[in-house]
């Protein structure tokens, strides 16, 4: 990889355990990268070869650069990924005590595979927002609890004699996290009162929270040539890491280049920080008028944007689940997925371009669809395509295990996708 090796991929999946995480470590990259930051609500004076970024709401982030030379065509090149990841939520009303455990309240985001969230390690991380001196202005802490500190049970297979045939949770029952020992009495040395004593802040002070379960166990390297990376999230920091990476090279030439990293993908994008907002067009029309020679709006009809997003890779147990051509193997290189529904945007001649790319810079990549009888989920390149008047492709790297506690991806096509959106910030 062109600026990340496999120990920082490895870095980057250990500190985003949840999407505010995942924009700290995105934000520090780039400063050291010598990325200025930016609020949308300024005046902004771009110059040739700036680098800039802006957070949103925590929780999604935007880089861009300008070119050298905005006197030649000034297209933007744009890559999208997201921050956020399947798993449990902790809820508002989150102590719960009963028969003699202490247990946590939570509630499912987006679609994980639930069974795998059992008899794992679990901490969780997030957003805490506190009591401040200016009631419209809280004081938000972003928490990592980083040990682990509760874990979900499994029912005894005596107790439950057909979970090997199937069988499905119950959301509200099954998924419960059992936390400690105590009774109904040690309410007040619950969750919050706990939470307080890690952040060093009184209980009561404590207003709300986003906060999160991930797995603590940490990225290995599996196969016996250790050709598969096995971790939690790579949907969708594996995406996320290739756009740094691509953002972060040489400034190129002309244009201008944007990373997108979005909130909220797992549930649908239609939110103040995902692709849905009306944020990301906003921020490209004022890119626009910021420029040292300020350009039409018009830039964006010749504009091209990848989302930036995990495929299927063929599960070698069942093979019929996959397309009766299009069966891409982790290992054989990154993912260019299409869908005549448009699920994934598909457009032969965006995706020439990607082909031409890839074989320019001897780059490998493979075709994906979804089997005919098998819808395929949507991803935020489809959301996002309804506000902006861009070129947009789906690309991915190919997974084992996807919306799993932990995925399988092929360290291979890790370096391609990276490889690939740098060369295409440059192409």
């Amino acid at each position: 990889m062109l600026k990340e090796d496999m120990n920082a991929v490895i870095q980057m999946l250990k500190e985003s355990v949840s999407s505010y995480h995942t924009v700290l470590a995105a934000e520090r990259r780039l400063v050291e990268d010598g990325f200025q930051k930016l609020q949308m609500q300024e005046v902004w004076n771009l110059k040739n070869e700036g680098k800039y970024y802006i957070i949103h709401r925590d929780s999604s982030l935007f880089a861009f650069t300008v070119g050298r030379d905005l006197n030649r065509e000034i297209p933007f090149r744009i890559a999208a990924a997201h921050t956020d990841f399947p798993g449990l939520y902790i809820k508002a009303a989150p102590q719960l005590n009963r028969h003699g455990y202490q247990q946590l309240n939570v509630e499912v985001y987006g679609g994980p595979i639930l069974n795998t969230w059992l008899d794992r390690p679990l901490s969780a991380a997030g957003r805490v927002a506190v009591r401040s001196t200016n009631v419209m202005k809280p004081d938000i802490h972003i928490v990592d609890l980083k040990e682990p500190f509760c874990t979900i049970p499994n029912l005894a297979i005596h107790m439950n004699s057909k979970v090997n045939q199937g069988v499905e949770l119950n959301r509200q029952i099954d998924l419960l996290p059992v936390a400690g020992l105590g009774s109904p009495s040690d309410q007040e040395n619950g969750f919050v009162s706990w939470l307080a004593d890690r952040m060093q802040v009184e209980p009561e002070d404590i207003l709300d929270f986003d906060l999160y379960l991930y797995c603590t166990d940490e990225p290995a390297f599996v196969g016996m040539g250790r050709e598969f990376l096995s971790a939690s999230h790579l949907d969708n920091t594996a995406g996320v890491m290739s756009v740094l990476d691509g953002i972060r090279g040489e400034i190129s030439d002309s244009g201008v280049n944007v990373a997108a990293l979005f909130d909220n993908e797992e549930v649908g994008s239609h939110t103040a920080q995902g692709a849905g907002s009306a944020l990301f067009s906003n921020l490209l029309r004022k890119i626009c008028r910021s420029l040292p020679s300020p350009v039409s709006e018009d830039v964006l009809y010749d504009s091209m944007m990848l989302s930036v997003d995990a495929a299927h890779g063929v599960h070698p147990n069942h093979p019929e689940k996959a397309d009766l051509v299009l069966q891409p193997v982790p290992g054989k290189g990154f993912c260019i997925k299409e869908a005549c529904s448009q699920s994934y945007q598909t457009d032969s001649s965006v995706i020439a371009v990607i082909q031409q790319i890839c074989d320019r810079e001897n780059i490998p990549y493979q075709k994906y669809a979804n089997r005919s009888d098998i819808t395929g989920g949507s991803t935020l390149g489809g959301i996002a395509s309804a506000f902006l008047p861009v070129a947009i492709v789906d690309i991915g790297v190919p997974l084992l295990a996807m919306h799993s506690i932990r995925e399988l991806a092929g360290e291979a096509d890790l370096k391609a996708i990276s490889d690939f959106i740098y060369a295409f910030y440059r192409a």
